[in-house]
């Protein structure tokens, strides 16, 4: 959703119709101030609701994949609540984006709402600028993570639509019993 008058800039409508035009279904987008992975919705369903759980009909995806992220990342399944992102702990390193911090634009809610791919977003460590002597740590305990997240696209219903003939269905609306939400095939 992109209000009235709201401007984009250049480069986020290029990744916008870089998105549209590649079958993308996983990603992720790295942020840095605090230490947890947050999954949409990051807007709340009731814009003066600051702090409200907003659940996409892909809550249970959207928890596994956020979950792969943080069980496999050092510090943030550290179960200390003293250190950084500690107050996340109890919930497993995980939130929902708009019960944490809501706010509108964001790619993680785009890429649901107008692609087939499905984002988190990691907060990959509490400062929000680290210093360049940082950045080797940071990666190292992010790395992993990563490499397991990456894993989660070979989970779920995989397959080819095609007509009586065998050709591939470009756009075809795909329906899972339960969840209202659709996905569509790849060009």
């Amino acid at each position: 959703f992109i209000p009235p008058g709201f401007q984009v800039a250049p480069e986020t409508k290029a990744v916008m119709k870089w998105l549209r035009s590649i079958p993308f279904v996983l990603s992720a987008s790295l942020h840095g101030g605090e230490l947890v992975v947050t999954y949409p919705y990051d807007y709340s369903r009731h814009p003066m609701e600051e702090k409200m759980f907003s659940p996409t009909p892909d809550e249970k995806v959207f928890k596994m994949l956020a979950k792969a992220y943080a069980d496999a990342h050092p510090v943030i399944s550290d179960q200390s609540e003293l250190r950084c992102g500690g107050n996340f702990v109890k919930r497993g390193g995980i939130i929902n984006g708009a019960e944490w911090y809501s706010f509108t634009g964001g790619m993680a809610d785009f890429n649901y709402l107008h692609t087939n791919c499905f984002e988190v977003t990691v907060e990959v460590g509490c400062e929000k600028f680290p210093l360049e002597e940082e950045l080797f740590t940071i990666w190292h305990e992010n790395k992993g993570a990563l490499l397991n997240y990456m894993e989660m696209v070979h989970r779920g219903i995989k397959g080819i639509v095609s007509d009586k003939f065998g050709n591939p269905i470009k756009n075809a609306r795909i329906s899972v019993r339960g969840i209202q939400h659709d996905v569509t095939t790849g060009n």
